[in-house]
C-alpha cells in the first residue's frame, strides 16, 4: 500500500525518460511510481491536487541560513537614502541596550543608497559609548564606529570606519560568537522562508570561517536545529576553508591540511550533511571588491583579493589533496583566473574527475575563460536574481564591454560547463521563481536587459535549480528529478512556468512544498 498517491496534476518530472506524469505514488519517504505504475494502487492518503503544475523540489546550491535568520530579527536600515534617517536607526537601536561598551549590530548598509560611505565620526554622534556595527548587505563590508577601531590592531586598514573583507573579519572576531541555540532559532526561520519559496534542500555556504562563520562550532547549531524540528529542508554545510589546520597523516595521504578527524565531503546523511570547501578569493561587486583584471567604471581600482595568491592558491590545492569538494568564491575575473589555475594545479598533482569542484558566483567570467571551465568540469554556481535588483549598477561599473559577461547562462551551456542556479540569500532575494524569470528574460527590475544573449530557456532554468543543483551537491542519486526511486521532495505551482508570459513566471504562487512526501505544513 502507498502511503500517498498525487493525482490530477501536470508533473513536470526534469526526467527525461518520463518528463510528464499526472499521478505520483510516495511509499516511505520515495516516490514509489508514475502514472500507471500507482494509479490502481491502494493509498493510505490520495491527494488531489486540482490541475496544479508539480516539480522537483527546487535547490537552492547557496545560501546562508544562519545568517539569513538572524538578519530577520535585527534593526535594518534597508531602503534609507539619508545619512540623518539611517543616524536615527542606530540611535533607536542604542537606546535598547543596557550599558556603555555594548555591541549594537544593525543590518540592510549600501553605500549605493546613500550617495558615500558613512563614517566613524558620523556614527560617534549616536554611539552612547556602545561598539556600533553595520554589516553591509554583500557581507564584504562594514561600518564601524571609533570605538570598535580602537579596539583594533592599529594595522587593520580602514576607510573613515569602513572595514573590507579580512579586516571587517577582524571586526567580528572581537565580539562572542552567537551561542547555538540563537544560531538554531535563526537558522529555523531563514529555513521556513526557504521551504515557502518552494526549496527543499539547500547549501549552506560557509560554516565556522572568519568572514561569514557565526560559531567556531557553528555545525553543532545545524545539529541542534534538526534536533528541534526546526530544520523542515534537507541542509548540506560547505565549511570554511580557514577551518583548515596543518595535520601529520601517513605519507602516502599526502594530506598537508584538513579538519579535525580527517572530516570532508559527504559526511552525514539525507537531512544534513558536510559538502564543499568554501575557499573565498576575492569580494563582491556591491562593496566594489570583487577582483577584476581591468579597472571598475569610474574608479580606479580593481577590488582585491583576500590574500596573497600564493596562499590562496596552496588553500585550493591542500583542500583537494585532502579529498574535499571545492567551492572556490570568485566573482572578477581576476580572482577566477586565480581559481582556475590553482584547481588546473591540483588536478595535475592528483587527478580527482569526480570532485565536481565549484566556482561560487562566477559573477565575471571573461570569453576566454569559458573553454578553461568546461576543461576542468568546473560547475559554475551563479545568482540571476543579483542582476534582477543589481543588474543597473552592476552593468554600469562594468561597462558596455563586460556587462553581457556578468553571471552568464547561455555561454555556459554552449561550453558544456554545469550551470547551478542559487540565491546567496540573504545577499539577494531567495527565490527560485523569480531567478528563473531573469534567466529567461535577462532583464533587471527596470527593464533594463543585460546579456540578452545569455537568455535560456525556461526549461533550462528549471534545470539549474533542480537536476543540476542535485548533482553540484552529489544528491543526484535521491534529488532533482520525479524519478521512482528518488525522494519526494517537490513543489506544487500555481501555475506553469513554460506556459505563462515569461513576465509572469516570478509572480507564480507556490501552492504547497512536500519534503519527504510530506507537505510543509506538517511536522518534520
Amino acid at each position: 500500500m502507498l502511503c500517498t498517491r498525487l493525482t490530477n496534476a501536470r508533473f513536470l518530472t526534469m526526467d527525461p525518460d518520463h518528463p510528464v506524469a499526472h499521478d505520483v505514488g510516495v511509499w516511505q519517504g520515495r516516490i514509489a511510481g508514475l502514472d500507471e505504475a500507482v494509479t490502481s494502487l491502494p493509498a493510505r492518503e490520495v491527494i488531489d491536487l486540482q490541475g496544479a503544475t508539480v516539480l522537483p523540489g527546487f535547490i537552492d546550491a547557496h545560501v546562508h541560513l544562519a545568517w539569513t535568520g538572524l538578519k530577520q530579527t535585527t534593526p535594518s536600515i534597508a531602503g534609507r537614502t539619508r545619512i540623518d534617517d539611517v543616524l536615527a536607526v542606530v540611535a533607536e537601536a542604542v537606546s535598547r541596550t543596557r550599558a556603555p561598551g555594548d555591541w549594537v549590530s544593525v543590518a540592510g548598509y549600501d553605500q549605493r543608497a546613500l550617495g558615500r560611505h558613512l563614517t566613524a565620526a558620523e556614527l560617534d554622534k549616536v554611539s552612547d559609548g556602545r561598539n556600533i556595527f553595520l554589516l553591509h548587505d554583500s557581507g564584504h563590508g562594514c561600518v564601524v564606529n571609533t570605538a570598535v577601531l580602537d579596539l583594533l590592531p592599529a594595522d587593520i586598514p580602514h576607510e573613515n570606519g569602513f572595514l573590507a573583507e579580512q579586516a571587517m573579519g577582524a571586526a567580528r572576531a572581537l565580539r562572542l560568537p552567537h551561542s547555538q541555540e540563537d544560531l538554531a532559532e535563526a537558522i529555523g526561520r531563514a529555513a521556513r522562508t526557504c521551504v515557502a519559496e518552494g526549496v527543499t534542500a539547500c547549501a549552506e555556504a560557509g560554516i565556522g570561517g572568519k568572514l561569514f562563520g557565526h560559531s567556531p562550532v557553528e555545525l553543532g547549531a545545524y545539529q541542534l536545529a534538526r534536533d528541534k524540528g526546526l530544520l523542515p529542508l534537507r541542509v548540506q554545510l560547505m565549511v570554511s576553508g580557514d577551518r583548515l589546520s596543518p595535520v601529520m597523516a601517513h605519507e602516502t595521504d599526502d594530506i598537508p591540511r584538513a579538519l579535525d578527524l580527517g572530516l570532508r565531503t559527504g559526511f552525514g546523511d539525507d537531512r544534513l550533511s558536510v559538502g564543499a570547501l568554501k575557499i573565498y578569493t576575492d569580494g563582491g561587486m556591491m562593496a566594489r571588491t570583487a577582483a577584476l583584471s581591468s579597472p571598475y567604471e569610474g574608479l580606479d581600482h580593481t577590488g582585491q583579493l583576500q590574500d596573497d595568491p600564493e596562499t590562496l592558491t596552496d588553500l585550493i590545492v591542500d583542500g583537494h589533496l585532502a579529498g574535499w569538494q571545492l567551492a572556490v568564491h570568485a566573482i572578477g575575473d581576476r580572482a577566477a583566473d586565480l581559481a582556475l589555475d590553482a584547481l588546473d594545479r591540483a588536478q595535475r598533482l592528483r587527478p580527482r574527475p569526480e570532485a565536481r569542484h565549484r566556482v561560487e558566483h562566477a559573477g565575471l567570467i571573461r570569453p576566454d575563460q569559458l573553454p578553461r571551465f568546461a576543461r576542468l568540469g568546473v560547475s559554475a554556481v551563479i545568482q540571476p536574481n543579483f542582476l534582477r535588483y543589481f543588474g543597473d549598477d552592476y552593468a554600469s561599473i562594468m561597462g558596455p564591454e563586460r556587462a553581457p559577461w556578468m553571471y552568464r547562462g547561455r555561454a555556459f551551456l554552449d561550453h558544456g560547463i554545469p550551470l547551478v542556479g542559487s540565491s546567496d540569500r540573504p545577499v539577494a532575494d531567495g527565490s527560485p521563481l523569480r531567478a528563473v524569470q531573469f534567466m529567461v528574460e535577462r532583464a533587471s527590475a527596470s527593464g533594463q536587459l543585460i546579456g540578452p544573449d545569455e537568455a535560456l530557456t525556461v526549461d533550462e532554468a528549471l534545470h539549474a535549480y533542480t537536476v543540476a543543483g542535485a548533482h553540484a551537491c552529489h544528491w543526484e542519486g535521491s534529488l532533482g528529478s520525479l524519478t521512482p526511486g528518488k525522494r519526494a521532495d517537490l513543489v506544487v505551482l500555481g501555475d506553469d512556468p513554460r506556459s505563462v508570459d515569461p513576465s509572469r513566471i516570478g509572480d507564480i504562487e507556490v501552492v504547497e512544498t512536500y519534503v519527504d512526501g510530506r507537505p510543509s505544513r506538517q511536522p518534520v
